[in-house]
């Protein structure tokens, strides 16, 4: 690929030409001269001058912060990501079903779709032309999987549950376990049947060892274009609106509501039967006991510190509760030696 190339089929600002084409892409750090490298991030700068990189692509501010042939566009970042794309097609799966598979009679496989070796493939599956069954997947009864989908290894699709168009499941994924529900009664737990599935939208991608628990009585829905890291939990009942995206080792307790377009970072934890409105931002580590009703950025926790500096801050913190009521007391005071002077001109004690 040229630039012309890359501009033709991405759009941007073409500013030089290579001399030989484009191999493949790389950091600015360790990019060679058949690869396209990027700047999306102000702080690398420095490696911008240093670069061996055989061509850029830059921000509108950078247009002429190198010589370099380059691409200008307004969002480097997701530029790189299409040229890389480019670069690095999927792999290609010869369509049929692998003999050592295992398919009920009365499922409806595409001629054109894969299935590879050790699969079950339950009563009554739906699998769509072009999908990927990976290496020892099981697709429970009812269930269905979207045209184009890719189940890469061992993921698990409980009945009923239902995956939609272009979608990437990650090895060790697990669609419509078990919610956590559970009645308490004398001291002992009494299982409550979870009679819902999972529905999950066109283009999403769940990372490995991700859970997405059935609904209790309704579905739990998870919308268009989500992208799910690795090893998170997502309870019964939630639903996550489109084009929203959850880092890894986060925990979202069930019956909770997540707009579109939303952030949350790594490692959050968020308590059941609340909503987190669109846009909003969780930074990594937040603790989410209340709604979030109004876009913007939400923070909780402190961040790394020195151990001996945290002790004395924690040791800080434990008297909070004693400062805060020697406060109001100093208000209480404060507010008795006002009311008791006067306000009148001329008077005197």
């Amino acid at each position: 690929m040229f630039l012309r190339d890359l501009v033709q089929q991405f759009g941007g600002e073409a500013i030089g030409e290579l001399a030989a084409p484009l191999t493949g892409v790389g950091t600015l750090e360790r990019a060679g001269a058949a690869q396209i490298a990027f700047l999306a991030n102000p702080k690398y700068r420095r490696a911008l001058d240093a670069t061996a990189a055989g061509a850029v692509i830059v921000g509108m501010r950078e247009r002429d912060a190198t010589d370099k042939p380059r691409i200008v566009t307004a969002n480097p970042y997701a530029y790189y990501a299409r040229v890389a794309q480019l670069f690095s097609p999927p792999k290609a799966h010869a369509p049929g079903s692998h003999p050592s598979a295992v398919i009920a009679a009365s499922a409806t496989v595409s001629p054109q779709a894969t299935v590879s070796a050790h699969c079950v493939i339950g009563e009554r599956v739906q699998i769509a032309a072009g999908a990927v069954i990976g290496p020892g997947c099981v697709i429970g009864d009812d269930a269905s999987i979207g045209a184009d989908s890719v189940l890469v290894a061992r993921v698990v699709v409980y009945h009923g549950c239902k995956v939609g168009a272009r979608g990437l499941l990650h090895a060790g994924v697990v669609i419509g376990a078990d919610g956590f529900g559970f009645a308490q009664d004398n001291g002992q737990w009494v299982k409550i049947p979870q009679t819902g599935c999972v529905r999950i939208g066109d283009d999403c991608e769940i990372g490995a060892n991700t859970t997405i628990d059935c609904g209790a009585i309704e579905d739990t829905v998870i919308g268009h274009g989500v992208k799910i890291d690795n090893q998170v939990q997502v309870g019964h009942n939630c639903s996550i609106g489109d084009h929203s995206i959850v880092s890894g080792c986060t925990g979202i307790a069930g019956s909770t509501h997540i707009g579109s377009r939303v952030m949350i970072g790594g490692a959050v934890s968020i308590t059941g039967h609340l909503s987190i409105c669109d846009d909003a931002v969780l930074s990594a580590n937040a603790f989410v006991t209340k709604s979030v009703t109004a876009p913007g950025m939400y923070s909780a926790g402190f961040p790394l510190m020195p151990h001996a500096e945290w002790l004395k801050n924690a040791a800080q913190i434990r008297h909070l509760d004693a400062l805060a009521d020697t406060v109001k007391e100093l208000k209480k005071q404060q507010s008795a030696g006002t009311s008791g002077q006067s306000t009148h001109p001329g008077e005197s004690s």
